[in-house]
């Protein structure tokens, strides 16, 4: 637990030395945003997955608090409702799709929706013109999720995984998949998810209309879904999800 207050705290501290020199701002705006998730979960071992597409949107808010040269520096703060998870089709023995035993014309597959409560506390760093125009914006720093439900969905029962009749004979990967499916059917051990997120944007203010935006963002999940201790089935299960989403801010 030390760790993880500490990483957060090293993930603040460029935030927080933005406001040590430059021109000094005092601009407060507002609004919200929505968007699309494409997300994996990093597991080891590994699992074969499709993106796991969802919704992303929320509030923000920002605080502008100096100009650095050029670098127009801000502290942006959100509040998410995201949709995370995975989908994978069941392989066994080097990577063998399972045939589905109701409809022999599809596989088996799994799939699970995880949504979270997201806090993300970001640098917001910005080139180009503060009013009336184009910027070009990145923005970097750490995020909390909180875990609010899930939901599976599935086409299989853990009978027919374990069917030696079908031609998969090695019952130690198949033991093995029947634990990981068994622990993945589960909703996530930890509740609390803690990671880092990076993007890239452009804005458009319109006076007095507001300010439009559109980022692509990349989130980095470090906090694990299940246990990751020697006697549980994977020793990483973290979320990486690629975003891409549009916003509007007006200015208070």
């Amino acid at each position: 637990m030390k760790k993880k207050y500490a990483l957060i705290l090293l993930c603040l501290a460029p935030i927080w030395a933005l406001a040590q020199v430059g021109e000094h701002r005092n601009q407060f705006a507002v609004g919200f945003h929505g968007g699309y998730s494409l997300n994996q979960v990093d597991f080891i071992p590994k699992v074969n997955q499709t993106n796991h597409k969802g919704f992303t949107g929320g509030l923000m808010a920002r605080y502008t608090c100096e100009k650095y040269f050029k670098t127009i520096c801000s502290i942006q703060l959100e509040f998410n409702y995201s949709q995370l998870g995975w989908e994978e089709d069941i392989t066994v023995d080097k990577d063998k799709r399972v045939p589905c035993k109701d409809n022999p014309e599809e596989y088996e597959r799994f799939k699970q929706d995880i949504n979270y409560l997201q806090i993300p506390i970001l640098a917001h760093l910005a080139w180009g013109k503060e009013k009336q125009g184009v910027n070009f914006f990145f923005n970097a720093g750490p995020v909390l999720g909180f875990y609010t439900g899930n939901h599976i969905d599935k086409n299989f029962t853990h009978e027919t995984v374990n069917h030696e009749g079908r031609g998969y004979q090695n019952k130690e990967n198949i033991e093995k998949l029947k634990k990981q499916l068994q622990e993945k059917e589960k909703a996530p051990t930890n509740k609390f998810d803690y990671g880092i997120a990076a993007g890239l944007g452009l804005e458009l203010h319109i006076k007095p209309i507001g300010r439009f935006q559109i980022e692509g963002r990349y989130y980095y999940g470090l906090g694990n879904l299940y246990g990751d201790s020697k006697l549980d089935c994977f020793s990483r299960s973290a979320h990486q999800t690629i975003i891409l989403r549009g916003a509007y801010l007006i200015d208070i």
